[in-house]
């Protein structure tokens, strides 16, 4: 049972790339041969037979003669040739003796009455029965008289049927041995397109090292090419990028659970307060009437502070979606102004710590939101009044370097660990764990103010040392109002 066309295709199809190629390569060839093969035994057939039509021709010139002469043909001029001298007048055809014949004598008798209508000279091939394959020749010796002579074309056959055999021969080991060097080549140079099949079978099993997933050129020049190697240079880019992408996402996510935990935690302390303080609400205000205004102040307090972390978180989530023109306000901005003013507000809130502000060159006026970068002062002072004893000097400056406004803050504190300035601006990190929310508050400050200045186009750096510790906000200039 033969198979159908459809299923030769799917067969094909499931193929791996090199027996396709092999196989291709076979089919093309053997077309080539075919063609080279044909044309090759054409031209031998034609140019046998021309040449047994010349010898033919040359012969009969002379058997003319002899049988001008003397009415007949005396002798054969080669072994298996036949010559035969008839008379011919309207449809009569009589052969002359003696003549050499074979058996069969019709196709030269069908030639001599050919050439009683005919002027000029016939050819022909036909069978004669128990000698084979014969090359016909006629021509006229006088008018009545016609000479046919005939020659075997079994040379020229077996000639051929030998060139025939020679070439399927010589064709066939060819094509062997090009199939085989072909399929040798090609899986040397497929080498590489099957290193990175077996990379990407690594990625899929979600090996990701860098031995697995990572294709070095050959040393041995093995490369399989130009191609090949761009190939190889674009596969270990997009595993570079793949690889980042992975990294960056696993740390997204690994963020992403630190805040929802840090967050949960954080606001889990005032909804137990205000519960708290809810439940000692209502026992007071049917016990102790006396103590509900406390109780009740309380419960405003703990929901204020729940609502200043909300806002801050949301803040933070729209900032970090690149909401820039929804949070800010950016107007025509006195920065010295907004620094003497934070100043103010925290000598006021924070008498316990002096405070000195320095200035060098007023900047322009900035075009910049007031009420976000007065948070990000208010953050910075806040920050170094409670991560430090009463009584600690801070100090707030503000100068201009270049295409830059300066905004320092230093504090004269113990100053901040080398293994945790690096993450101070994490958001809810603390550097002291003991340090209770109500005087170390949500761990959010930093992380705001830093969020703040960066969609400002600024940025914000931190150092320290024991003694000193100095928080440094840059601002661009290009925003002058």
């Amino acid at each position: 049972m033969t198979a159908s066309p459809r299923r030769l295709r799917d067969t094909y199809r499931r193929m791996r790339l090199g027996t396709r190629l092999t196989l291709g390569l076979g089919v093309l060839s053997l077309a080539v041969f075919a063609v080279v093969g044909t044309a090759l035994t054409t031209f031998m057939h034609d140019y046998l037979e021309r040449q047994l039509g010349d010898q033919l021709k040359l012969i009969q010139t002379v058997q003319a003669k002899d049988a001008a002469a003397h009415g007949t043909v005396r002798r054969k001029p080669y072994y298996g040739w036949y010559t035969a001298v008839y008379d011919v007048s309207g449809d009569a055809v009589t052969l002359r003796r003696p003549s050499d014949v074979p058996d069969d004598t019709r196709a030269m008798a069908d030639l001599a009455r050919a050439m009683a209508h005919s002027g000029t000279e016939l050819t022909r091939t036909a069978r004669i029965d128990g000698e084979g394959t014969y090359r016909l020749r006629g021509c006229e010796v006088e008018p009545g008289v016609v000479l046919v002579s005939a020659a075997p074309v079994k040379d020229v056959e077996e000639t051929v049927e030998q060139l025939i055999t020679v070439q399927v021969v010589v064709f066939a080991l060819a094509l062997t041995a090009l199939v085989v060097s072909g399929r040798r080549m090609l899986r040397r140079g497929l080498e590489p397109l099957s290193a990175m099949a077996h990379t990407a079978h690594g990625i899929a099993s979600h090996d990701l090292s860098e031995s697995a997933s990572r294709l070095p050129l050959r040393a041995d020049g093995r490369d399989g090419g130009r191609e090949v190697a761009e190939l190889r240079s674009a596969f270990n880019a997009m595993l570079e990028h793949i690889d980042d992408s992975l990294a960056v996402r696993a740390e997204a996510e690994s963020r992403l659970r630190r805040f929802v935990a840090d967050a949960s935690h954080e606001l889990r302390t005032p909804l137990m307060s205000v519960r708290g303080y809810a439940d000692l609400f209502q026992y007071a205000a049917a016990n102790e009437p006396a103590e509900r205004e406390r109780h009740l102040a309380r419960l405003r307090a703990e929901a204020a502070r729940m609502g200043v972390l909300l806002d801050d978180l949301l803040l933070l989530a729209r900032l970090d979606e690149g909401e820039v023109e929804a949070p800010l306000r950016p107007a025509r901005t006195d920065l010295a102004e907004l620094v003497r003013q934070a100043a103010d507000a925290f000598r006021a809130g924070h008498p316990g710590h002096p405070l000195t502000v320095t200035a060098g060159a007023a900047p322009p006026p900035l075009r910049l939101d007031p009420q976000r970068i007065r948070q990000v002062l208010d953050n910075l002072l806040t920050n170094a009044a409670v991560h430090t004893p009463a009584g600690t000097p801070v100090s707030v400056g503000i100068s201009v370097t270049g295409d830059r406004v300066l905004v320092r803050v230093s504090d004269a504190g113990p100053g901040v660990p080398a293994e945790d300035r690096e993450r101070v601006f994490d958001r809810f990190y603390r550097v002291d764990k003991a340090r209770s929310r109500d005087r170390g508050g949500s761990g959010l400050g930093l992380a705001v103010a830093r969020s703040l200045v960066r969609a400002h186009g600024g940025d914000i750096e931190l150092g320290s040392e024991p003694g000193a510790t100095v928080f440094t906000v840059r601002l661009p200039l290009d925003g002058a109002a």
